[in-house]
């Protein structure tokens, strides 16, 4: 491990012991980790001793849970879940991507982050397949985007009403429920609203917190030692595709001060 990726596993060895962390989170889908960067991810994590997340490109995403098979993630989160028929068919991918025995060790949960989920949750609820899924995670940037509102009113009575009443039903269907999407210190007084216990988790863009333990003391701090949890892990990125720029960049001047005017000679560039 590099300098940053040390202090990545400090940072989570303290928010796991003093704010109830319990994971990282990593995407497919709207971050756009690549495998390599998953992996380096993943050690880091490890180092710490908690669990990787690994949000995936869709539904059907069958390549991406095979590679989660590869990074040995502790939970798996569809996206844009937001019909009956595509749960079913998150819940077939599943099982066609992954052996029975590895399933038993890996949590499934679907995103609700839209109008459109939200309104078709009872008949999602309702299928004699729900089950075979573990949880929720209520994604409230793209459901305020969903019914007209921007990313600064997640914190809002709109969004409140909406989560309250996914929180509700999915508690009562003995789902797991985990809360994302713009959270922030400011978020915290929206969390303690809920209805007692409903909520499992709260999600940074990477950091899972626990609750209730993760509502109580401290975790205004705890949200912003994730917040550098990520900007570490932002950095750490950069260095590397940085490092692997400025090779290629070398390699480009190299090739073009040696054969440039040989290949405009050929006529092989104008």
């Amino acid at each position: 491990m590099n300098t940053i990726e040390r202090q990545m596993v400090e940072i989570l060895v303290d928010l796991k012991t003093r704010h109830h962390v319990i994971g990282v989170k990593a995407e497919f889908e709207a971050e756009g980790t690549r495998l390599e960067e998953a992996m380096r991810l993943k050690e880091v994590i490890s180092a710490a001793q908690l669990g990787l997340t690994l949000k995936i490109g869709g539904c059907e995403a069958i390549r991406d849970m095979y590679e989660a098979r590869i990074l040995g993630v502790s939970r798996i989160v569809a996206p844009m879940v937001e019909t009956p028929y595509a749960l079913k068919k998150f819940l077939a991918a599943i099982k066609l991507s992954f052996p029975e025995d590895e399933r038993g060790q890996i949590k499934f949960a679907i995103n609700i982050e839209t109008v459109t989920a939200w309104k078709n949750l009872d008949e999602m609820l309702a299928l004699p397949q729900i089950k075979e899924l573990d949880g929720v995670v209520i994604g409230r940037v793209d459901m305020s985007g969903s019914i007209g509102l921007n990313r600064d009113d997640v914190n809002g009575e709109d969004i409140f009403e909406i989560t309250k009443d996914i929180v509700t039903k999915t508690y009562a269907k003995g789902l797991i429920t985990a809360i994302g999407g713009g959270v922030s210190a400011d978020t915290l007084s929206f969390l303690r609203r809920m209805p007692k216990n409903s909520i499992n988790y709260y999600e940074t863009r990477k950091v899972i917190f626990e609750c209730p333990g993760a509502l109580s003391g401290g975790s205004e701090e705890g949200v912003l030692k994730a917040v550098y949890f990520e900007l570490l892990w932002l950095k750490n990125k950069r260095d590397f595709y940085g490092t692997i720029f400025k090779e290629d960049e070398k390699r480009i001047e190299m090739l073009e001060a040696r054969y440039t005017s040989a290949m405009e000679k050929y006529g092989i560039i104008r």
